[in-house]
């Protein structure tokens, strides 16, 4: 039986089982979308901080498709991201964001996704290379209908995809189906993902692709819940981070020990043999109060120490069937134990609530993230904030809203934000704006 939980105005499916279905929910999220899209074009523009500023709005010609997925800088400074739509078919694209100095900001589609050549529907940003190579994943489509992984070259005559991947070419789909998150890579140019369905057990993988002479191998790292009821964790939506060591760090949108079993933050220990161990560090809830269902995936400061949030829990009430979610902190011990602090319940809807991306640390060593809801309520249930915590005296983290959404400068941003040189935050909303299909933001200090 299938189920779907929303976030950010945008349905997830529980499991990614199929293609043909995933592609009939994402053709009928696009169409909700645009009806959402015209009645948020005509609010008024109000409570928009003075250093806030809409780079590029999407939904005019052929970018309409909504930002799901967090950006990237090149070394000129230009911005590059993905849409969940749009495009020459409605099924995606690949963007450039290039700054002038006029201060204006031109838009390039730099490809436009089609099921039956290579893809459709990203969701994850993309990642550079040292060659200046990007690569990303694509939600369903490629060769068996459940994802693939791309790259996209440059050349004289523009950019070229070539799809390394497509999921779901054995049964049962057991090297993954339906990847979601931002790809990661190591020294050695081998990249590594998760796929949200599929794996040995249907619960979702982590897999690594390693590049050969003229094609990519994939190899399944870890299958999710090897046990019913998925003690280990299931359906991982969120990407992957390394440390200093070579061990990867991830969270699961659903499975653990909790109860409800609504997450884990895990890790995948790179053994001496080559081997990798999954380690549970946190199931959510452990205990009255501690946050549930994990969209977002983890960040690493300089003493080891993992920061996340989560989209719901807590124990505020944001609504008759809305918690508000959380941020929190795990710390290691001498004994390989991973010690929870929450660092922040969000109490309160006009200050945001339900936050669904990962966070970013500036050179200070404050957070910053984003909420969904909450906000301003020229949208349903709010159309989300930009946030910021700053660590103060006896380990409290003091809370400020940086930027509420309106609705025509943005709503219901579901992506991690980026910081450039000068310290200028940027990020991505997955509606709103003069197009109606979300806007690329600046935020200056």
């Amino acid at each position: 039986m299938m189920t779907e939980r929303a976030m950010a105005g945008v349905v997830l499916p529980r499991k990614v089982l199929g293609s043909s279905w995933c592609s009939m929910k994402l053709r009928a999220l696009l169409s909700s979308l645009a009806v959402l899209a015209a009645v948020l074009v005509i609010l008024p523009v109000t409570y928009a901080a003075p250093k806030y500023k809409v780079l590029h709005s999407f939904g005019i010609g052929k970018d309409a498709g909504g930002l799901l997925s967090d950006l990237t800088f090149d070394d000129q400074g230009n911005l590059y991201g993905t849409t969940s739509g749009g495009g020459t078919y409605n099924e995606g694209t690949v963007f450039e964001l290039s700054p002038s100095l006029t201060g204006r900001w031109k838009e390039t589609v730099l490809h436009s996704f089609y099921y039956r050549n290579d893809g459709n529907f990203p969701y994850g940003g993309l990642i550079f290379d040292l060659a200046g190579n990007l690569y990303g994943t694509l939600s369903t489509g490629g060769a068996h209908r459940a994802g693939a992984v791309y790259e996209l070259t440059p050349g004289s005559g523009g950019w070229t995809e070539t799809v390394l991947h497509s999921f779901c070419a054995a049964q049962q789909c057991i090297d993954g189906s339906g990847p979601f998150s931002n790809l990661i890579l190591d020294s050695a140019g081998n990249l590594y993902g998760t796929t949200f369905g599929g794996g040995k057990h249907s619960e979702g993988a982590v897999f690594e692709l390693t590049p050969g002479s003229d094609s990519w191998t994939e190899n399944v790292l870890y299958s999710f819940c090897p046990k019913a009821p998925c003690a280990a964790g299931d359906a991982p939506y969120a990407g992957l981070i390394w440390d200093p060591l070579g061990n990867l760090f991830g969270t699961t949108e659903y499975g653990g020990k909790g109860s409800p079993d609504d997450g884990t933050a895990y890790e995948l220990k790179h053994n001496s043999d080559g081997t990798w161990q999954h380690i549970v560090l946190h199931s959510f809830p452990s205990f009255p109060g501690d946050g549930e269902v994990v969209y977002a995936g983890l960040v690493l400061d300089a003493e080891g120490n993992l920061y996340g949030a989560t989209n719901s829990g807590g124990g505020h009430g944001c609504g008759q069937t809305l918690t508000c979610g959380t941020v929190f902190k795990l710390s290691p011990d001498s004994n390989g134990r991973w010690k929870e602090t929450i660092l922040y319940r969000f109490p309160n809807p006009s200050d945001g609530f339900s936050p669904g991306a990962s966070l970013v640390f500036d050179q200070a060593g404050n957070l910053y993230g984003t909420t969904a809801l909450g906000g301003i309520n020229a949208c349903a249930n709010g159309c989300g904030v930009v946030f910021k915590l700053a660590p103060g005296s006896n380990g409290k983290w003091n809370y400020s809203v940086l930027h509420r959404f309106t609705g025509n400068d943005g709503a219901n941003p579901a992506a991690a934000l980026i910081f450039d040189q000068k310290g200028n935050l940027y990020g991505t909303t997955t509606l709103g704006g003069a197009g109606g299909y979300g806007v690329v933001f600046e935020i200056t200090p």
